[in-house]
């Protein structure tokens, strides 16, 4: 008598959003053209005024059985943290994806991480590289413009907690883009949801270093989505206003390693490893003045490093 087939686990993905409706569609349709067919998608209005409401709801309606529509109540903005732990709450997959409403998954995406999760069961999450997505616009010279996001993790590896989260501190590794990740159900359990108190920009950051805390990872090299570049998106606005950068100490950074300190110790960290590595994180916002005579250096070594990375991956 042969066994019975194994019935495919449905795949929770949530797309929050707020004033939405310019590329709003196009990545409801990159859900729809997957070539894994059992998974449900949350559409979270996080207290939207344009059209993008009227779009999410005329999906939840034309496809009730795999588009759900989601929002707060007195349809309230409260954030994107909130917008997706609304999502984790009413999700009923196995499995929990995102994807924000200007990005794009690639059609094998959801297939070829279910088969890394069967592959490697031990893992809790799988995420490759993301593409920085400039060529969206069809301009020839944004089509020169787009790569791949530097995760700074050897690829196709398996990671045990906390390791990723020494490298995060360290600045030698970067989160993944939440629209790459796979994440089993249960690992929110052990982990928690998006935290509030962390906002614009680092939320992400702030997720993920739970994640790294506390749960087996596995980072393959192949990438399942467009991360879209574009004025409006909320990294450009930070940088533009001045809480955020990428390079620089800055406000958004500061608050952020700020909670990682009020964590660590709420989960009685003891790892020396990381807490010195934290240490060195806040050293340029105790000590501005010594830091703007060290970074122009600090700023010429890590070019060098990078540069010598560069090569080293080619050869």
């Amino acid at each position: 008598m042969s066994d019975p087939i194994k019935p495919k686990p449905l795949v929770s993905i949530i797309t929050n959003f707020f004033n939405a409706e310019k590329y709003f569609e196009e990545a409801i349709e990159s859900v729809f053209a997957q070539t894994y067919n059992n998974w449900e998608l949350l559409l979270v209005d996080d207290g939207s005024t344009d059209s993008s409401t009227v779009i999410a709801l005329r999906y939840a309606q034309q496809y009730p059985e795999k588009v759900r529509y989601l929002e707060h109540e007195g349809h309230a903005n409260r954030g994107r943290c909130a917008a997706r732990n609304l999502g984790i709450e009413k999700a009923r997959g196995e499995y929990i994806a995102f994807l924000d409403a200007d990005d794009v998954y690639l059609p094998q995406k959801l297939e070829q991480q279910l088969a890394l999760m069967d592959a490697h069961p031990e893992a809790a999450v799988v995420f490759g590289p993301t593409q920085y997505w400039h060529s969206w616009t069809g301009k020839p010279e944004d089509k020169q413009r787009d790569s791949f996001g530097k995760l700074w993790i050897p690829p196709n590896q398996f990671f045990h907690p906390p390791k990723l989260l020494t490298l995060l501190l360290q600045s030698k590794a970067n989160p993944p883009a939440t629209c790459s990740v796979l994440m089993r159900r249960e690992l929110f359990a052990e982990v928690g949801s998006f935290d509030d108190t962390v906002r614009d920009v680092y939320e992400d950051k702030a997720f993920f270093a739970k994640v790294y805390l506390k749960a087996p990872v596995f980072v393959h090299s192949q990438s399942w989505d467009n991360y879209r570049q574009h004025p409006e998106s909320t990294c450009a606005v930070a940088q533009r206003t001045g809480w955020y950068h990428p390079y620089k100490p800055n406000p958004a950074h500061q608050t952020y390693l700020n909670w990682m300190t009020e964590y660590l110790s709420q989960e009685g960290v003891k790892d020396a490893e990381i807490w010195q590595a934290l240490q060195n994180a806040l050293w340029p916002y105790r000590h501005p003045r010594l830091y703007s005579l060290w970074y122009p250096l600090k700023h010429f070594l890590d070019r060098i490093k990078y540069r010598l990375h560069c090569l080293g991956r080619e050869l």
